[in-house]
Parts: C-alpha cells; structure tokens; sequence
C-alpha cells in the first residue's frame, strides 16, 4: 500500500482552526490526525466528520463544546484531513475504516462516549457504536444514517456516486458548497482542499460512495443489518438534528427515532442549513449538544 502525506505547510493559517496536532498510528506506517481539546478528564464527545471534509468540518462547534468543559475529540478519517492517504481508491473499504477507528478509539481508552456523526461519520459511527455498545453513552446523529442496501437510494446520491466514480474533475472546496448553504469564503474553500495537493491525493474521498450498501447483496449490507439488530435495543439516549434542507438524508431522522427505542422523547430537531449543518447552523448543533450532556446531569 501505497501511502500519501500531505504536507504540513497546507494547513498554515486555516481560518478558525487553531488546534494543537495530534497523531497516532493506526496500522504500521498509517498515521491518523485527531483535535482534542478540552480537559482531557471529561467524558469524550467524539465528532466524526464525512465525505468529503475533515475535522475543519466541526472547527465552530469544538471550542463551544470544550468551553463547557468537555473533552472533544475529532479525528480525521484515513485518507482525509491532516491524516494519511493511501493513493489507491482499492486500499479503501468499509471493514478497513472501522478497523482504523477502532484502534485509535481503543488506544486512547474512551469511554462513556457522546457520539456526534455526520454523512459516513454516521455510516461508521453507529457500527461502532453497535459493536462496541459499552464505550457510548450516547448518540446524535445529524444528516446520517446506517443504510442496508434494502431501500433505494435518493436520486441526488445515485448522481454523486456516478460523478465520484468517473468525473475526472472533482473539486472538493466545490462540492462541499453545493452542500452548504451560506457562501464559503475563498480562506475556507482553501482549507477544504489543503488536504489534497494533487489528484492522486483524493482516492479515499473518491471511495467512499461507492463502499455505500446500495443493494442486499453489497459487502456491508449484512454488517449494517446486524448493527440495527443492536440499535433496535438501544436505549441509552438517541437524538437527531438533521437540518431542513439535505436532500440525501431528508426522513432518515424519522426513519431512525420509530425504529431505536432510545430515541423516544429525545429533544429531536431540524435546524437551518443543507447537507453540513456544521457550516449552516454550527453554534445550534453546538448547543444541542451542550444541552444534552447537561439534561444527563441534571436527571
């Protein structure tokens, strides 16, 4: 395998990005990046980020959620962010993305885990979740689900899919604006391409859709299936905060609280924006979270 490492100086001066570095290997000579901030003590809220963004996704929401005097950790996915890329889109699958998350999760020992999961933040956050029941207190999920391959796929993904696989052109600061709704500055454009100084540098971005289970038969959809047989017994807290206008995810927060027992009388809710809410409404989402780990304390 074939491994890429962006260059540290691509992410000199981020726009609202201050975070300390922090590294750890995930499989001999694969180096994943996470943020952690806040008091290292505190139970953890992790916050996985998707397709085709990084931890600079979450960079409004993680100092108001640290300030409260949480610990917030979010890593970059392999082949995304400050993290490694390996540079062939076969080096990528669902099995191996849950394998690198479980190692960092496990080496950093976090327990009592708020998960916070977005896009394939979500499809790889609740199988985690559902192997590994005992590390999460809770789960909120915004614009995500955990597909099977047993409904059919919005339109609008079947278009993406298609446009990862074979476009020949794939801007990523672009793309993560069709999904946002306010207007990204150029400062922020730029910082979701630092990742990628080249073509060869996107084959995890491009994997990703097409590691999507679209079809019973599809690798994942067995695993996925099995994960809901968990998620239909989960009663620790399950909240929802999609946003009003993802055209991809619209209806999966329903979907989710009729079928996950810990989801009933959670404080679910649709905020203002599109695909990645982080961008659109980051201090509600951030809030939301906030007010779930106090309503904790307080019951």
């Amino acid at each position: 395998m074939r491994i890429l490492r962006t260059d540290e100086s691509r992410f000199a001066g981020l726009p609202d990005y201050p975070f300390t570095p922090n590294y750890m290997d995930v499989e001999p000579g694969l180096r994943m990046h996470y943020v952690d901030e806040g008091p290292t003590g505190a139970s953890p809220v992790l916050m996985l980020h998707g397709e085709p963004s990084w931890s600079y996704l979450y960079r409004h929401m993680i100092p108001i959620v640290a300030a409260e005097g949480h610990r917030v950790l979010a890593p970059d996915l392999v082949g995304f962010g400050k993290s490694d890329k390996p540079a062939s889109v076969d080096d990528y699958s669902y099995d191996r993305h849950l394998a690198w998350l479980t190692h960092w999760m496990e080496a950093l020992d976090l327990q009592n885990i708020t998960l916070v999961c977005q896009n394939w933040g979500s499809l790889l956050g609740l199988r985690l979740a559902a192997a590994l029941p005992n590390r999460f207190q809770r789960i909120i999920v915004g614009n995500g689900m955990l597909p099977t391959g047993e409904t059919r796929a919005p339109a609008a993904f079947s278009v993406w899919k298609a446009f990862a696989t074979h476009s020949p052109w794939f801007p990523i600061g672009r793309i993560v604006q069709l999904g946002t709704e306010r207007t990204l500055n150029k400062h922020e454009l730029a910082a979701y391409e630092a990742p990628f100084p080249s073509a060869e540098y996107k084959a995890g971005a491009r994997a990703f859709p097409k590691l999507v289970p679209l079809s019973p038969g599809d690798p994942a959809s067995s695993a996925n299936k099995a994960a809901w047989k968990v998620l239909e017994k989960w009663r620790k807290p399950f909240i929802t905060c999609f946003s009003s206008g993802d055209p991809i995810t619209r209806g999966g927060d329903r979907y989710m609280q009729r079928r996950i027992p810990g989801a009933l009388g959670q404080p679910h809710i649709t905020l203002s924006g599109g695909h990645y809410l982080q961008e659109d409404s980051p201090e509600d989402f951030a809030r939301m979270i906030i007010d779930a780990l106090k309503a904790e304390l307080a019951a």
